[in-house]
Parts: structure tokens; C-alpha cells; sequence
């Protein structure tokens, strides 16, 4: 049985925000991110396949590519982990979620709680962006107007409704209006895992959504 896409709920302009610049960790991130057992091979499908989906919402909001998160890596000490592009490309195509069906690597508990640092990492450099996009979807809502009305939030889910299309397994067979609530939903968890202590609010979202019966 596939993962289900959805991940643990927590409770217009355009252009990118500033980043905030963040001082270097002293040891590997992850770390710090509890495990009191680890998760079994389907635990971990569903893992990687929530946290590439909240990579997917990071690059289609903030123009984020590989080498941005190969920095990140390299900031939080975790490159011996995710040492190059073909490391995260393989890595990112062990979704069981994605079109590719062959080679793909398996995820382990490291690799899992380095990309969980690193995706909290990438969502606090861009908070401000992701501040701006979660109060013009607010703003919009009031006033029962669109989101796509704002042109920040109408460019991220267009980028993120043709990404998830062409990478994701029958996801041209999505509806728009199903990928466009999967979008805003991530972008509203993204300010959570934004602020202070997003990756450990990350991971034990992915711990408890991954162990529920799918």
C-alpha cells in the first residue's frame, strides 16, 4: 500500500525574502532529534516520502535547488551523510510516491534525521518568505478571494502542482484542487518547522503520522 501524502497536522506580493543567517552547529544536527525505537521499513516509506514532499513545497516556494541543500548539509555537518548530488537525488527518488520505480536507494534513521535537519535549516534561512505567503493566504481567506488572487502564492502552486505532476507516480491523475490543498497545507506546516526548534517538531510530526495504520 502506498504513503499517504498527507503529513501530521500542526497546530498579494512576490519575490523571495531575505534569509536569516543562522551560527554553525558544533555537532551533527540530528543529534538532537529523539528515537526511542527505530522506525520498520514501512515506517520509512512513509517517512521519506513526507519529507521529499515538504523539499517539493521548499523549492517551489523558495527556488530552492540541489546545491542550496547540499549547503545546508555542510552547515549542519551532516555531508558524510549527504555528500553530493547523486547521494540526495537518490535519496530524494527513494519516495515511494515518485515515477521511478528502479534502483532506488533505501533510507535509513541517519539519512532521515539529516534531511529533517536540513529542511528545518532551509525553512528558517527563508521564514520570512514563508511569513509573507502564509499572511497573504490568511488575508485571502477573509476575504473569501482565491489564494491564486496573490501572486507570491499564485506562482507556488503552479510550480507546485506541475512539479508534484511530472515527479510523483499518477500524479497527473490528481486533481488541481486536491494538489492545490496538499500545497497550502504544507506551506502552513513550513512556518511551523521554520521556527525555533522546527526540526525536532518535524520529526516527531513524521514519527506519529508514520506510525498510524495506513
Amino acid at each position: 500500500m502506498r504513503p499517504s501524502i498527507q503529513l501530521a497536522p500542526m497546530n498579494g506580493d512576490s519575490g523571495a525574502g531575505q534569509q536569516t543567517p543562522l551560527a554553525p552547529p558544533t555537532s551533527r544536527k540530528w543529534e538532537s532529534l529523539p528515537l526511542s525505537t527505530a522506525p520498520d521499513p514501512v515506517q520509512l516509506d512513509n517517512i521519506k516520502a513526507q519529507i521529499d514532499l515538504v523539499l517539493l513545497a521548499l523549492e517551489t516556494l523558495a527556488g530552492i535547488g540541489s546545491e542550496e541543500i547540499l549547503q545546508a548539509a555542510t552547515h549542519l555537518n551532516v555531508n558524510t551523510t549527504i555528500a553530493d548530488r547523486v547521494t540526495l537525488w537518490r535519496l530524494r527518488q527513494s519516495n515511494p510516491l515518485r515515477n521511478s520505480s528502479g534502483g532506488r536507494k533505501k533510507l535509513d534513521v541517519e539519512e532521515a534525521r539529516s534531511l529533517v535537519a536540513i529542511v528545518a535549516h532551509l525553512a528558517k534561512q527563508h521564514q520570512e518568505l514563508i511569513r509573507r505567503a502564509v499572511a497573504l493566504l490568511e488575508q485571502l481567506a477573509e476575504q473569501n478571494r482565491p489564494p491564486h488572487q496573490a501572486a507570491l502564492l499564485g506562482d507556488y502552486l503552479d510550480a507546485f502542482t506541475n512539479t508534484y505532476q511530472e515527479r510523483m507516480h499518477e500524479g497527473d491523475r490528481t486533481s488541481p484542487e486536491l494538489l492545490a490543498h496538499l500545497a497550502l497545507k504544507l506551506l502552513i506546516d513550513l512556518l511551523f518547522y521554520s521556527g525555533p526548534g522546527g526540526d525536532r517538531r518535524l520529526w516527531l510530526a513524521l514519527l506519529e503520522r508514520s506510525s498510524k495504520p495506513q
